[in-house]
């Protein structure tokens, strides 16, 4: 597994393309702007499909799908269930840089494969989700918007909660191994034992 991390759009958001060898699948995680780009950087990958996984549905991790998926023959975006209100909603915008798109792709439920297991992480959004994608060099999640290098994600927005936020990442996340690599949705990486042991917001 190889992945590359672009920080796309006006709310830098992290773009993610892993690429799988064993499937040859190329991932695109969150396209949340600067689809020229993200479709340049798939571009100079070796896969033959692609599929777009999203983490969460708010506009920020999502705007640049129609135009990735079109040029790379993607014809759905995954989501879990319980964002596609918020992936639909034309207040799911933030005019005049990010106003609310009828050209999205549709969405789907998130299929997991043999490359990576989905994580439900609900509290910053009601349908919040990791993927943990595994191999023999080791583990990386991409936990979106759920936990940050030292922080975690805001929970002010329609549907989020803190409580559960919270439960998500001590039940789901800090379960895993230490050395497991966790890719936020904005900002630096990290790893789990570096966020049990140092992060103020989950510190046990």
């Amino acid at each position: 597994m190889q992945y590359r991390m672009l920080t796309v759009g006006q709310f830098p958001t992290n773009c993610y393309l892993i690429t799988s060898p064993r499937s040859r699948t190329l991932y695109i995680i969150d396209p949340g702007g600067d689809p020229d780009r993200i479709i340049a950087a798939a571009g100079r990958l070796d896969f033959d499909q692609a599929r777009i996984l999203l983490t969460h549905a708010h506009f920020d991790h999502i705007w640049a799908a129609p135009e990735v998926g079109h040029a790379l023959k993607v014809a759905e975006v995954e989501l879990d269930p319980g964002d596609w209100p918020i992936y639909n909603s034309p207040d799911n915008a933030v005019p005049p840089q990010y106003p609310f798109r009828p050209d999205r792709l549709p969405a789907a439920a998130i299929r997991e494969s043999a490359d990576f297991i989905r994580l439900p992480l609900p509290g910053h959004s009601p349908g919040g989700s990791g993927f943990l994608f595994r191999d023999d060099d080791g583990a990386v999640l991409f936990s979106g918007d759920t936990l940050f290098a030292g922080c975690i994600g805001r929970t002010d927005f329609w549907g989020g909660s803190h409580t559960v936020l919270l439960d998500s990442i001590r039940t789901r996340i800090l379960t895993l191994d230490d050395e497991v690599v966790v890719c936020p949705g904005h900002e630096e990486t990290s790893t789990v034992g570096v966020e049990r042991r140092t992060n103020p917001y989950i510190m046990q």
